[in-house]
């Protein structure tokens, strides 16, 4: 899976994602503070949001990260 994840990753960046990583207390989540692009929006409904936890996890790991203090 990890291959898939970046890929995933990857994929929802070229689109043009704005989503970035949040780590807090090793719980991952997602921030943006501006809207995604129509496509990549729909991407990461598609192809992210739908997946189990754990790999939507994995696939938030390869995201551009913030550090929450």
């Amino acid at each position: 899976m990890m291959n898939s994840a970046l890929e995933l990753a990857n994929e929802y960046l070229r689109l043009g994602g704005h989503r970035l990583l949040v780590m807090d207390d090793n719980i991952l989540s997602t921030q943006s503070w501006e809207a995604d692009p129509p496509e990549a929006e729909t991407f990461w409904k598609q192809e992210i949001e739908i997946l189990a936890p754990r790999q939507r996890n994995e696939v938030m790991s390869f995201l551009p990260s913030i550090n929450v203090s």
